[in-house]
């Protein structure tokens, strides 16, 4: 795996291998990446990624955060609770010296708790497949107030996703197994 854009450009992440079923780890391919910041920086909604404050949920190698600092995201919060997922975290983090621009959390992402300091604009949900794990995150960061007025969310999933209300659908496609959809907070947009 690499960094497919930006600054960071080429920068090779630790190896993960075919995945971590164990710890439901299963890295978004380079591919199914680069189609995704294309997405975003393309789409009519408006590239999200100059100065935004990214969430990472589910952040598994940290590679979509990372990805979006690369391409001009000021900051990012990566939650996994996995150890596996902490250690590829940190090493990733070093790799990018991206120490100063983000942390990671170990936490649950369906049990966020309330967030202290500016809410994010930017979410990455890649939760494990088929487990409504991701609807849950949702829940809990926005009950917790990690999201922004009209946060732009990408989210990951086998299939189509369940959005909140409210939240405006922006764009939804398919690579292989997984439904990537794009989708707007209610709001306005920071």
């Amino acid at each position: 795996m690499r960094i497919v854009g930006g600054r960071m450009r080429g920068l090779k992440l630790a190896e993960l291998g075919e995945g971590d079923a164990a710890a439901h780890l299963r890295p978004t391919t380079d591919r199914v990446r680069e189609a995704i910041f294309n997405l975003l920086i393309n789409g009519s909604h408006g590239n999200p990624l100059p100065g935004a404050r990214v969430l990472d949920l589910f952040a598994g190698t940290g590679a979509l955060a990372l990805e979006a600092l690369s391409r001009g995201a000021a900051e990012a919060v990566l939650v996994d609770d996995g150890a596996r997922a902490a250690a590829l975290i940190r090493q990733n983090l070093q790799r990018a010296r991206a120490e100063d621009m983000a942390r990671h959390l170990r936490r649950d992402a369906t049990r966020l708790g309330p967030h202290r300091g500016a809410p994010h604009d930017l979410v990455f949900l890649d939760p494990p497949y088929g487990q409504a794990k991701g609807e849950a995150a949702m829940a809990s960061a926005l009950q917790g107030g990690w999201l922004a007025p009209g946060a732009v969310v990408v989210w990951e999933e086998s299939r189509p996703p369940l959005l909140p209300p409210g939240f405006m659908l922006l764009d939804q496609r398919s690579y292989g197994d997984t439904v990537v959809t794009l989708a707007r907070a209610p709001g306005t947009a920071s």
